[in-house]
């Protein structure tokens, strides 16, 4: 939409713009925000909003707690669902110290310094996200239930689907945002729902997760129902993923698919990424798969279990599918919807970046269904972490997570998730814990 800060401005003063929100991320992947009038927007962009850093989880303690909102003109959106008149619109913003440097724990700011590692070596990444939800219903108090929308199937049409209308006023609302969803349907499990949106760049796809995860909660909400991402909700039932298409363009070439000359030159750098992505994938699966939870998804359901890759195989951590010319990707099917994007971007990119400056060899492909694998030949692969604890591990040893995040933002990070896993076991009922620390949350 509109991309300058003059711009902006003029579209507020003619449009009845009421409210601004300023939104960011916090380090676990929830989005917060500040609510500004238009009076002060211009501020806003000169000098920064302030904010209590010491109160957002991971950010700063008491002694040292001033930050910094700077809106993001290029992400200005208006919030559909708002009233009009006296519009609401929305900014994603830059977080930066009081001396005006970046904040070294703004999880944006983090992305963008992999993507400029990318674009300084000739490529573009893109980047297109499907994720799945289910639908809850509420009580009388509003409040969420765990029984399903419906009890329809993968691609159930009405009355077994009634989730219907639900994902066609969330596609409508996207488009009105700005956001391009190409396909929706009614997924595998009961009440469980799946949206994918047009790739775009890497930065860009993160904005529009964040956006897809609050349309679809407040369009949810609005319908008297319950959106939840939360990886594994039903103990029965299948996991809900966040699958992530990726290519890279060189010179305005899908080097993963195009047939010029031009792009076969380049066909190793396709498989060295690929390579990559494949090497670090254990260590940055902290990042990926980031509950406790999140690890009763991997290896059922669609979900990989191992490090391996093929073509259209859906038991594979990474496949590609079927596709021609520039919708030639890669997909990788281990992340799951409670990521914070940014950062899941970031350690995706640079290790796939990795595996180019390294010129890694691609290692065969498996085409195998990984789902009734022999036991004897499955300790030929190497597993996914089974375990948050399991995933700690490996990200603190992990040179890659370091150079992307820093050795104190990954130590800090490690210790919140280390408390978690230990009151995940100390728990005695661990539906119980997810119940309380994650289904009214996620």
């Amino acid at each position: 939409m509109d991309t300058t800060a003059s711009e902006v401005l003029q579209f507020v003063k003619e449009s009845d713009v009421k409210f601004i929100r300023l939104g960011f991320c916090d380090l676990f992947g929830f989005q917060k925000n500040i609510a500004i009038m238009p009076g002060e927007l211009l501020a806003a962009f000169e000098h920064g909003i302030s904010f209590d850093a010491s109160a957002v989880k991971g950010f700063r303690d008491f002694s040292n707690s001033d930050l910094l909102l700077f809106p993001d003109p290029a992400t200005l959106r208006v919030l559909p669902w708002r009233p009009e008149p006296g519009r609401v619109i929305r900014f994603y913003c830059d977080i930066r110290n009081p001396d005006g440097s970046p904040f070294e724990r703004d999880s944006r700011y983090l992305l963008k310094r992999v993507v400029e590692r990318c674009e300084k070596l000739g490529f573009i990444c893109r980047i297109g996200a499907e994720c799945e939800f289910y639908l809850f219903k509420t009580d009388e108090n509003g409040e969420p239930t765990e029984q399903t929308l419906d009890h329809g199937e993968y691609l159930d049409i009405y009355p077994l689907d009634k989730g219907e209308n639900i994902r066609r006023e969330i596609c409508l609302c996207l488009e009105e945002m700005g956001i391009k969803p190409e396909t929706s349907h009614h997924e595998q499990g009961p009440g469980q729902n799946e949206v994918d949106f047009k790739y775009s760049d890497a930065l860009s796809c993160a904005d529009d997760f964040l956006t897809f995860k609050s349309v679809v909660k407040a369009i949810a909400a609005r319908n008297g129902l319950f959106a939840s991402f939360m990886p594994k909700p039903l103990a029965a039932a299948p996991g809900s993923g966040l699958h992530i298409n990726i290519s890279l363009a060189k010179n305005g070439l899908n080097i993963f698919g195009s047939r010029s000359s031009q792009a076969i030159d380049q066909s190793w750098v396709a498989n060295s990424f690929i390579a990559g992505i494949l090497a670090k994938a254990p260590e940055i699966t902290l990042f990926l798969n980031p509950l406790c939870n999140s690890y009763d998804r991997l290896g059922s359901f669609s979900a990989p279990r191992y490090v391996s890759w093929s073509h259209q195989n859906r038991s594979q951590l990474v496949r590609i599918p079927a596709a021609s010319g520039d919708r030639i990707r890669m997909e990788l099917r281990s992340p799951d919807p409670a990521v914070n994007p940014y950062l899941a971007f970031a350690l995706i990119l640079a290790a796939g970046l990795s595996g180019i400056e390294q010129k890694l060899n691609l290692p065969p492909a498996v085409d195998l269904d990984l789902y009734t694998l022999d036991p004897t030949a499955a300790e030929a692969l190497t597993a996914l972490p089974a375990s948050l604890e399991e995933a700690i591990a490996l990200a603190h040893g992990s040179e890659l997570v370091r150079d992307v995040i820093g050795e104190e933002l990954l130590s800090d990070y490690i210790a919140f998730k280390r408390k978690e896993a230990a009151a995940f076991a100390a728990a005695e009922d661990r539906q119980a814990f997810y119940r309380q620390h994650y289904f009214h949350r996620i």
